[in-house]
């Protein structure tokens, strides 16, 4: 699909007469988009912040797609009742680094250039992005954006990536409320596809990432935990959705069981290593750069990895030391922990930990064709643990 090619049948900044109409919306785009999201979409990638300029030449291939799909997130999130349209306005800006759509994207650009050249492959990879892929990339942004929206009111957040949360501008229960308006038009959209695989897949992956999330609240403070369910618990509440990024990407340009398979193990080890590239710049990160208070995790009992391999040290008295810094009040959590972590090997472990699943998502496609698509999936895995943000 070529952004360029589509005309605007909305005048710019207009409501479409019925929002909650989906099949208004799906039939309109792309071609509804293309002039309103020239200036809607780029206004708003540029205030995506530092992470997309950062990561400008890796998003290079899918650049224009981007614009695409920034733009059909805007015309989702429209409603008839203009009461709510500074809300949804607001959770656009929520998402970040468009990881998610990003990913899908490389994964089908990446697909059709492994595939062999046909009458319905274009040796242009680029060419073969279609309406399709713009739609999911939409879906799994906004069911991304819904999980974060939720993760602020329980973690109380007043920022995310210096912009205040829904709950810090309005309450916690216009958050909640806008997190299931996410969730339920992220799925009325997906269901708009002729199959209902795309559904069923952003489905289970919504529910497991609700899993692991629900795992790690009931699991707050909890000591004991080891790296094993610590993973597991990731896999399930950040890597699920990277995994069924690229599987749908790969899925929808026609790839066969065996590289859909390769691209979800690509996105289900990446997001591990993005996790714990997190979960370590919540303890040494800087505040302005990661755009987040640092310590947030500790003072809401998250036991993390690097809290794990500090709990289990050799020296006896650091790991005493360390049970009772968990233990403190949560706003003493920060000061009494960062000596102990000083003294032992936890940032480093993490850093490898991490490594090791950089590696791993590398490793899952490194057969395929080479292309840009490629290499840019391979730069996004070594981006997620090299990452100041």
């Amino acid at each position: 699909m070529d952004p360029s090619t589509a005309a605007s049948a909305l005048p710019p900044g207009a409501v479409p007469a019925d929002a909650s109409d989906s099949t208004t919306k799906t039939s309109s785009a792309p071609a509804s988009i293309a002039r309103n999201g020239e200036e809607t979409a780029s206004s708003s990638l540029a205030k995506t912040n530092r992470t997309t300029e950062a990561m400008r030449d890796v998003y290079a291939p899918i650049a224009e797609h981007l614009v695409c799909v920034d733009a059909r997130l805007h015309l989702e999130l429209q409603s008839q009742y203009e009461a709510l349209m500074p809300v949804l306005r607001h959770g656009t800006q929520l998402g970040g680094k468009r990881l998610r759509p990003a990913l899908l994207l490389l994964s089908a650009m990446a697909t059709s250039a492994h595939q062999p050249a046909s009458a319905s492959n274009s040796t242009n990879p680029a060419s073969t992005i279609e309406e399709d892929h713009i739609v999911m990339a939409t879906v799994v942004e906004m069911v991304h954006t819904a999980t974060l929206v939720h993760d602020d009111v329980l973690d109380k957040a007043d920022t995310r990536r210096h912009v205040p949360t829904i709950n810090a501008r309005w309450n916690d229960d216009t958050s909640i409320l806008l997190g299931d308006y996410l969730f339920a038009q992220s799925f009325q959209l997906a269901a708009t596809l002729p199959s209902t695989l795309a559904c069923r897949w952003v489905g289970q992956a919504a529910q497991r990432v609700c899993e692991g999330e629900l795992r790690q609240i009931l699991g707050r403070d909890w000591l004991d935990i080891d790296e094993e369910t610590y993973l597991d618990i990731i896999r399930g509440k950040t890597a699920e959705l990277t995994s069924v990024s690229c599987r749908l990407g790969a899925q929808l340009s026609g790839a066969d069981d065996d590289l859909v398979a390769a691209f979800g193990e690509y996105g289900n080890d990446l997001g591990i290593a993005f996790q714990i590239a997190d979960d370590y710049l919540d303890l040494w990160g800087e505040d302005e750069q990661v755009g987040k208070t640092l310590g947030t995790d500790l003072a809401q009992g998250k036991i993390t990895l690097p809290l794990i391999r500090l709990l289990r040290h050799d020296n006896v008295s650091i790991a005493s030391k360390a049970v009772d810094a968990l233990r403190a009040a949560p706003a003493e959590r920060m000061q009494r922990i960062a000596p102990l972590l000083r003294k032992s090997d936890a940032g480093e472990y993490t850093r490898e930990v991490a490594d090791r699943f950089r590696r791993s998502a590398i490793a899952a496609i490194d057969s395929l064709t080479p292309s840009q698509a490629l290499e840019s999936l391979i730069r996004i895995a070594d981006f997620s643990v090299d990452r100041r943000f």
